[in-house]
């Protein structure tokens, strides 16, 4: 099976109920067989994700530390590599794509692992189209 690439967006919706959505239900059902690989911005971008619902009271600290047990559970591998290929491919390709720096990471790595990407974010979605790199759900 092909690997697969998960970004924040379909993490998230994981944690809240009104995100859910059919692809972030399939990714889940998907890492009961296999395993999810992610770019090393991604707990950074979890984190403030679920520091800012706590913020706004969407969360409570208990529903956070919940949630993170999930993710620790889940098969998802972080490359450790993104960083390093911040100012050189990322950069290029968020150029070219007119993406930000952290969507042109996730596509990066799907690019170089061969992956098929899952996300919900619709400029992602076509900048992965563009560059040949299969989404999961259309």
């Amino acid at each position: 099976m092909n690997r697969l690439v998960i970004d924040c967006s379909v993490t998230m919706a994981w944690c809240f109920e009104d995100e859910r959505s059919p692809l972030a239900d399939l990714v889940l059902e998907r890492l009961t067989a296999e395993e999810a690989w992610v770019p090393s911005l991604w707990p950074v971008e979890v984190a403030n994700v679920l520091l800012v619902a706590e913020r706004r009271h969407r969360l409570s600290a208990a529903d956070s530390t919940r949630f993170v047990e999930l993710l620790r559970g889940l098969p998802i591998v972080v490359d450790e590599a993104a960083h390093a290929r911040a100012l050189g491919p990322v950069l290029a390709t968020a150029r070219e794509l007119g993406l930000s720096a952290y969507d042109a990471t996730y596509l990066e790595l799907a690019m170089r692992l061969g992956a098929t990407m899952a996300t919900a974010d619709d400029r992602l979605r076509e900048a992965c189209r563009t560059c040949g790199v299969p989404v999961l759900g259309g």
